[in-house]
């Protein structure tokens, strides 16, 4: 059982940094896509960013430039580094892992769809103040 936990939320100024870490336990070797995905109130969850076996990773136009996802595997830890930081991303940040890529005219790669992600983590929260 894959368990995912995030850590490292709080509260930044806008134009700040910040970076968030995510735990993975139980690693079943199933695993193809991990990802970061925001929720703010009164909206969808919608992905951030996220990396494939390959080291491949895929952006919201959102966060393009300005977030970096990464991992490091002896520690198994993914992390999301944020830069230049607005009031726009303050949000709930969960990590999840995904045991498909998303598939279209047959090129596949780990896209946003939140749907595709199987395992969540509990979430941490991140306020950007302007």
């Amino acid at each position: 059982q894959v368990q995912l936990v995030e850590s490292g939320g709080g509260s930044v100024q806008a134009g700040g940094s910040h970076r968030l870490s995510c735990a993975v336990s139980g690693y079943t070797y199933t695993e193809i896509c991990m990802g970061w995905f925001r929720q703010s109130p009164g909206k969808d969850r919608e992905g951030v960013a996220t990396i494939d076996r390959d080291d491949s990773t895929t952006y919201a136009d959102s966060v393009q430039g300005r977030f970096t996802i990464s991992r490091d595997n002896a520690k198994n830890t993914l992390y999301l580094q944020m830069n230049s930081l607005k009031p726009e991303d303050t949000a709930m940040y969960y990590c999840a892992v995904a045991t498909v890529r998303y598939c279209s005219g047959g090129y596949c790669f780990c896209g946003l769809r939140a749907e595709l992600y199987n395992y969540w983590g509990q979430g941490t929260q991140v306020t950007v103040s302007s």
